[in-house]
């Protein structure tokens, strides 16, 4: 456990000594994550490609699973296994698009982990860089613990008492709106990116169909607790891979145009049985 904590301490100070260079090179802490996010989209492109060839093909299978959702609209269990028949003769992985999220939540975490212990208190077009919107709201409202009239500790400032304290003091909160404005905006186009991807990357795959809301409303409620340097990092990777997805499906779309008898096949005799 020792090795595996000083290999994570390792790999936090590479990660800021990276970023560090990068800001000694264009002078804005900013930039220099989204040149980090550009360098990781780079690393994993043959992943990435993977990933969108899989869901291209996904598109491509519709009409064929759209057949088979008629044909067994009775029958769940015999859908469920009709349709991973056709997955596996065609050489599909449903599970593919959620293979770059996984190998990217370790660059996600490490990225909080060292933004969380450095305090550079650098911003971005108004965007607090290493604060938290939990942070912010607190300092906006001037949250201070009820016995000893202090500030509260970093530590001690939990989702609830925050949300909870700013709704009872709604003046006072949008008099400061200026504090938490900007990274509260910054989540919220996050979270739209990553809702419009997995509906995309699900489209044509019921089985993930519940991964369309699950996972945005997730990260939104962890993202109040990360700072902002994270966010604008999850941001840029989401924003790449939606461009990446919709030249993908607007590919896919033509082909099918070009080849519609071909793609629009329903399944033979011997597959129905």
């Amino acid at each position: 456990m020792g090795f595996v904590w000083d290999l994570w301490e390792r790999a936090g100070y590479g990660l800021l000594a990276i970023l560090t260079w990068i800001h000694s090179i264009t002078g804005s802490w900013g930039v220099a994550i989204i040149i980090l996010t550009l360098i990781v989209r780079l690393i994993m492109h043959p992943l990435t490609q993977k990933q969108m060839t899989s869901m291209k093909k996904m598109q491509e299978l519709q009409p064929r699973m759209k057949v088979l959702q008629e044909k067994y609209a009775d029958d769940r269990e015999m859908l469920n296994k009709k349709t991973m028949e056709l997955f596996r003769e065609n050489k599909v992985n449903p599970a593919a698009g959620c293979l770059p999220l996984l190998i990217q939540l370790p660059i996600f975490i490490l990225l909080f982990h060292v933004l969380s212990g450095f305090d550079f208190e650098a911003t971005f077009l108004t965007i607090s860089l290493d604060s938290t919107i939990l942070n912010m709201i607190a300092h906006a409202i001037n949250l201070v613990d009820p016995v000893y009239f202090k500030p509260l500790p970093e530590e001690e400032i939990g989702i609830v008492v925050v949300l909870f304290s700013a709704m009872t003091n709604l003046p006072l909160l949008f008099a400061n709106f200026a504090t938490w404005l900007p990274n509260t905006i910054l989540l919220a186009a996050v979270s739209f990116l990553m809702y419009y991807q997995q509906r995309m990357m699900s489209s044509g795959n019921p089985q993930m169909a519940m991964m369309v809301w699950m996972m945005p409303i997730m990260m939104t409620f962890i993202s109040l607790s990360i700072p902002g340097g994270v966010l604008l990092y999850w941001g840029v990777q989401s924003l790449l891979g939606v461009i990446s997805q919709v030249a993908i499906m607007r590919k896919t779309t033509i082909e099918m145009q070009k080849k519609p008898v071909l793609l629009q096949e329903k399944p033979t005799s011997k597959e129905a049985e």
